[in-house]
């Protein structure tokens, strides 16, 4: 930090009430948004009010630094970055101010997320009507900047529409707050003079017929005719204009019942030229994709492009029978109507997902934004995504279109090489040719997500230098210093300098993991965050979600998957975080990463953080000492297996307080934890003394290889036992391993990944007979289970019996269900409740787990999220109130709620142990349930 940043930090930190920090990891946390621009700030600060606000720029603009306000920072033009002082309105100015149910309006501050302000006034059958993909994170001020629009803008239409009010405080520290004519105070002097001088201008230099006209400033809504709406030109100024401190909105009504018409195409030009034809159906939404956004259409009508068409009513019947109406109006190939709530989630959440998915072509190249949302009057959609097609074809790009049909707004990311200098050359040459065909259809460069870095330096193409000459002027009368976000709408910086990928390494980085799915390139992995930031929900994932259990908990950006891949990816650049593996900024956002493996499945384009954490320790800790929980619980298998001859004295021990309270301090576990009961017998023995007895011959295809994971070996034999017997009911055979095996969790888990390989080593040495077999491999710990599946052939990539292993694992349900199709377990008709294992939600999947249960009689759904113990995370020092934290989101409130006679479900030894030490409740596995029913 420079001397004048340090004066800078220091008149910030006396002139505020909230948070500054100038550290590392908070300038590497906000050097980046969803976009592929990347510009490093001096620091950071979270005010409290709108007298920080003011507070932060008087400070600001006496040392002539720069000013960026940013919300989730989920925009995909580059606005949300900047050099100088970042404001980060997430922290403390987020609230609901007030709800007025009977004026249907609402008052929020910048930093309150769009779902908490829909949450707030749903009971009174109101809503905020532009909602985008990104409505679980993305802030209401962010939606101002932006003039977020979303998919039900048919229907309520934009940001701008639906503003009411807006209270601001400009560069020179002026309050101002904004509405329409003279509803307004504090506008600069010389406003009124710039727009009567330019009258002729405003009238015609705007493009007719777009609902999505989101480029530049919206200049035309300050004309006498349209009530000279201030609000509404704000709106769209990507913080370029005054820094927002409140929002008045107007609210809508909502449909009590909601159906959806999907409409299958030949091909997405069809489906763009039907698109126009539904709106005087009044419909909700008319959204489209095509079959390389996806590519599994199970489930959806014939077609290779589809239209998902929303409609609503007073009642279930009604809003059907407007989505049947609509199934027979359109000229499709063919048409359903779903209207189960279930149903309808499932397919709106490929649809916000598709700005994650999309980022990966269908080879599993990079694709990425920069032309990500032009739009063009709904009439000409279809033969612009035809001539736009043909670009892409002529420049040797692919991408995949998607989006607001009914609107002409089209999503797109596009594979462009970011990384050589001949791959942005062509990014700049396909950017300039695309706006001239935009402009030739009469469209707008942005139709959503503004225009940032991406696209400022085009608006002349659109606008012609004249307006985009007014644009300046207006900017100079708000700002006359040019602090607001300098580099943004006007005067931009071009297109294609401060990429994000400018700072990476070229080279592929030493690494452990083999990164099978990035070209074996770690820096390729990191890449894949592309900020959309779906892990910074304050809710898990509606049908068992489980990223991401810390930011959850904490609610700091350095504890979500995101930011997490943020600070890797400083890391690799060096600039800010300057000391690589060593850096202690990123062993602190990692520490309290569950290693969940969440983010590997809900994360839209597959983020690993628990393999990035495996990765990173393993470099950190590279000849050096490790903490005491890495040597104690990282080598657990190690130590049970020597302590297990002296089961009972070690456990009469471990309830000896002052030996427990000693073992814990030196061992580097909480206090707080009781240790874990060693089993007298290990279920290896117990099976061994088992097989011996048994004489009975099964069919080589109902046959399986039950592993002694080391949890259920030597802490809870019982449920082997248990599976044992559920499975020779079910007429399958059981071998066991001829020697001891581990599939090394404990080791990946801790970063230990040399020793990791060892022990893996001796694991396909010991089973490799048994694959010939070519049976299952029943793996009871779900924790396990994943690691056999994902982080053996990962690790162990050159061994070509890691993959056969990985491939023949199984869960019991799953062994059940190949082996013993027709087998029906007992009846018990009970309900349930309980958990989901985060590692078999994220690798494994449920439906074998789910059917059974089905086939059982055990009814009710089981929670997601993560337990917070998450094996050896939850018991290390200085872990625990996160741990708990994670409990109590979801599985703790559900086991409270369950009744006595409800049985407790969790296959996952961490989960059963959370529960019985946090709610004094005993759950069981599956086969140990299945078992008692025999």
């Amino acid at each position: 930090m420079t001397g004048d940043t340090h004066d800078v930090a220091r008149a910030l930190t006396a002139a505020v009430r909230g948070d500054v920090d100038f550290g590392v990891a908070a300038r590497a946390l906000m050097t980046m948004d969803a976009s592929n621009y990347r510009r490093v700030p001096d620091g950071v600060v979270a005010p409290r009010d709108a007298d920080d606000v003011a507070a932060a720029l008087a400070v600001c603009r006496e040392h002539g630094v720069p000013v960026v306000a940013r919300g989730a920072g989920t925009s995909i033009a580059g606005q949300a970055t900047g050099v100088g002082v970042v404001l980060d309105f997430t922290r403390h100015m987020n609230a609901i101010v007030s709800v007025d149910p009977r004026a249907r309006t609402a008052v929020v501050q910048p930093g309150a997320v769009l779902d908490t302000l829909q949450a707030a006034v749903r009971a009174h059958g109101l809503a905020f009507g532009p909602d985008p993909s990104t409505h679980s994170r993305c802030t209401i001020g962010g939606m101002v900047g932006n003039n977020s629009c979303g998919a039900h803008s048919v229907r309520w239409g934009t940001t701008a529409d639906n503003v009411r009010r807006l209270k601001a405080v400009t560069s020179a520290g002026v309050p101002v707050t904004l509405g329409r004519g003279t509803g307004s105070s504090g506008v600069p002097p010389g406003l009124d003079d710039l727009v009567r001088a330019n009258l002729a201008l405003l009238r015609t230099g705007y493009p007719d017929g777009l609902p999505r006209r989101i480029s530049g400033y919206a200049l035309d809504a300050l004309l006498p005719e349209k009530g000279a709406d201030l609000a509404r030109a704000f709106c769209g100024s990507e913080g370029t204009l005054a820094v927002l401190t409140e929002v008045t909105v107007g609210l809508v009504e909502t449909p009590a019942a909601r159906a959806l018409a999907v409409l299958g195409y030949p091909d997405e030009s069809a489906a763009a030229e039907a698109a126009p034809g539904l709106l005087p159906h009044r419909p909700l939404t008319v959204e489209g994709m095509a079959d390389d956004l996806v590519p599994d259409a199970a489930g959806l009508p014939r077609g290779a492009a589809w239209l998902f068409v929303e409609t609503g009513g007073d009642t279930a019947v009604e809003a059907r029978s407007r989505a049947a109406r609509i199934v027979r109006a359109a000229d499709a190939l063919d048409g359903a109507v779903v209207d189960d709530p279930a149903g309808m989630r499932a397919l709106w959440r490929v649809r916000e997902d598709a700005a994650g998915t999309a980022t990966r072509t269908p080879d599993g190249g990079e694709a990425w934004p920069g032309w990500e949302d032009c739009a063009v009057p709904p009439a000409r959609l279809g033969p612009y995504l035809r001539d736009f097609r043909a670009l892409l074809a002529a420049h040797g790009l692919r991408g995949t279109p998607y989006g607001h049909f009914g609107d002409g707004c089209i999503h797109v990311r596009i594979d462009f090489d970011l990384m050589s200098r001949q791959g942005v050359a062509r990014f700049r040459a396909f950017s300039e040719q695309v706006a001239d065909l935009v402009v030739a259809h009469g469209g707008s460069l942005s139709g959503e997500h503004g225009d940032g870095r991406a696209r400022a330096e085009l608006l002349p193409r659109m606008y012609g230098p004249e307006l985009v000459g007014l644009f300046g002027a207006f900017k100079d009368l708000w700002d006359p210093d040019g602090l607001l976000n300098p580099g943004v709408l006007v005067r931009p910086g071009p297109l294609d300098t401060d990429l994000r990928f400018d700072v990476l390494p070229r080279r592929p980085v030493d690494v452990a993991f083999g990164y099978p799915h990035d070209g074996g390139d770690f820096a390729g992995a990191v890449r894949r965050c592309v900020g959309v930031a779906k892990c910074r929900t304050e809710q898990a994932a509606a049908g068992g979600g489980v990223m991401c259990p810390s930011y959850r908990a904490t609610g700091e950006e350095r504890h979500s998957t995101r930011g997490r891949a943020r600070l890797l990816h400083e890391m690799l650049a060096g600039e800010i975080v300057t000391d690589g593996w060593r850096s202690a900024e990123v062993l602190d956002a990692l520490d309290l990463c569950l290693s969940c493996k969440g983010c590997r499945s809900d994360c839209p384009v597959g983020v690993d953080m628990a393999t990035y954490k495996a990765e990173f320790l393993h470099h950190h800790y590279a000849g050096r000492r490790r903490p005491a929980a890495h040597y104690a619980m990282g080598r657990l298998p190690e130590w049970l297996r020597l302590a297990g001859p002296f089961a009972p004295a070690v456990n009469a021990l471990a309830r000896f307080g002052p030996v427990a309270a000693s073992a814990k301090r030196m061992c580097g576990i909480a206090p707080e934890r009781r240790l874990p009961v060693l089993a007298p017998r290990p279920l290896s023995r117990l099976l061994r003394e088992h097989l011996r007895e048994r004489t009975g011959v099964f069919a080589r295809s109902r046959t399986t290889v039950l592993w002694p994971d080391t949890f259920t070996d030597r802490l809870s034999p019982s449920v082997g036992m248990a599976a044992v017997r559920v499975l020779e009911a079910a007429d399958v055979g059981i071998v066991m391993p001829p020697g001891r095996v581990c599939c090394g969790l404990t080791y990946v888990s801790t970063g230990q990944l040399d020793r990791a390989r060892s022990v893996m080593r001796r694991t396909l040495d010991t089973v490799e007979p048994l694959l010939e077999l070519g049976a299952p491999v029943t793996v009871l710990e779900p924790s396990c289970a994943a690691t056999l599946k994902t982080d053996l052939p990962e690790l162990m990539g050159g061994d070509p019996r890691a993959a056969r292993l990985a491939a023949s694992v199984r869960t019991f349900a799953q062994t059940l269900g190949q082996c013993a199709p027709d087998w029906s377990p007992p009846r018990l008709d009970r309900p349930v409740a309980g958990q989901t294992h985060c590692h078999q939600h994220a690798v494994l999947g449920d439906a074998a787990e789910r059917a059974l249960r089905e086939k059982a009689g055990l009814s009710g759904e089981l929670s997601g999220g993560c337990c917070g113990l998450a094996g050896n995370f939850g018991f290390e020092a200085g872990h625990y109130e996160v741990s708990v934290a994670c409990a109590e989101e979801q599985l703790l409130p559900a086991v409270r709620a369950a009744s006595q006679e409800t049985v407790l479900l969790a296959d996952g030894f961490s989960c059963r142990t959370q529960l019985d030490q946090l709610a004094d409740r005993r759950a069981r596995h599956l086969a140990e349930v299945l078992a008692d029913g025999l």
